[in-house]
């Protein structure tokens, strides 16, 4: 499961059980309007997340094949959209998780493996449908941070990049150690739910 990622340092136990589900970017009436078939939905959710799955697909595809399969990721999102389910993770993880799925396939088709990376090294670390996971989720815990208010932000890579305790978070920022505590639960709660969004898409 792709929430492992996360597990070490954030147990579910912990938090999802007191921290309520953490709305993403796309407004959740655009989410609901998207699951009941409106095309202006589409276009919204379009204009929200093609950008960050267009880059996961180019990173394994190269730009032209990658325009394809993004195309593809959308259309069978369409297609399958009544399948989607909120409390199941967020639309940007689910959109990832069938990007995933059109990446491999477009993989296969082809013959080849994943694109190096700038230093000439391969993205993945094992067969192609790990390297291409693995990524995708690193890529979907950078989008979650990207989209956390700035204190909320800091404050979660305070804890796992720097390794401080939330005292010593609230100490160097001057923040309420309470505050601290709330913010961290809710920056690990968007991280799970886009992770979550991606295990829950269907090939």
């Amino acid at each position: 499961m792709s929430a492992a990622l996360l597990s070490d340092v954030a147990p579910r136990t912990r938090y999802s059980r007191t921290v309520p589900v953490t709305e993403e970017s796309i407004d959740t009436a655009v989410v609901a309007s998207f699951v009941n078939g409106d095309q202006a939905a589409l276009r919204a959710v379009y204009d929200e997340t093609s950008r960050l799955v267009y880059s996961y697909c180019r990173r394994s595809l190269g730009n032209d094949a990658a325009a394809d399969v993004t195309q593809e990721v959308y259309v069978a999102a369409w297609r399958s959209r009544e399948r989607y389910r909120p409390e199941s993770g967020t639309l940007t993880g689910w959109l990832m998780g069938i990007a995933r799925f059109k990446t491999i396939d477009a993989l296969r088709a082809s013959g080849r493996r994943p694109r190096t990376d700038s230093d000439g090294e391969p993205e993945d670390m094992g067969s192609p449908e790990e390297g291409i996971e693995e990524m995708g989720q690193r890529m979907l815990v950078a989008e979650a941070l990207r989209q956390l208010p700035e204190r909320s932000r800091k404050a979660v890579e305070l804890a796992f990049w720097s390794d401080m305790t939330h005292s010593q978070i609230s100490e160097e920022t001057g923040i309420p150690l309470g505050t601290v505590k709330s913010d961290i639960r809710r920056g690990l709660e968007r991280l799970r739910q886009h992770l979550e969004g991606f295990d829950a898409s269907e090939s």
